[in-house]
């Protein structure tokens, strides 16, 4: 499978169904906000999480606006990850849609 891209609705649903969230903002940002039970990663924890990770459960890679995770999406697909999305808008959208108070989201 190629990696994709979805919006915040469909990966709030597979975020329910069990998936992965990873954030590769820089520390600071995910420290000041992120979507809950993300794992935050950098350039000296990626390998790690790749070895200790199922890959076979979707994993949703998020950024600031959803362009760096384009690419973190497709490296993840193509280190076995079996589905692999980045969040469109990125953390941006997502935090703006939750503050919204948008349940439906």
């Amino acid at each position: 499978m190629a990696y994709g891209r979805i919006n915040v609705q469909e990966a709030k649903a597979l975020i329910e169904q069990g998936a992965t969230v990873v954030d590769i903002r820089d520390p600071q940002s995910f420290a000041a906000g992120a979507i809950p039970d993300a794992v935050h990663l950098t350039g000296d924890t990626v390998e790690e999480f790749i070895a200790n990770s199922d890959l076979a459960r979707p994993l949703i890679v998020c950024c600031y606006h959803g362009n760096a995770s384009q690419g973190a999406a497709k490296y993840f697909e193509e280190k076995g990850f079996e589905k692999s999305y980045s969040l469109d808008g990125g953390y941006e959208t997502w935090a703006e849609l939750s503050d919204t108070g948008a349940k439906n989201w």
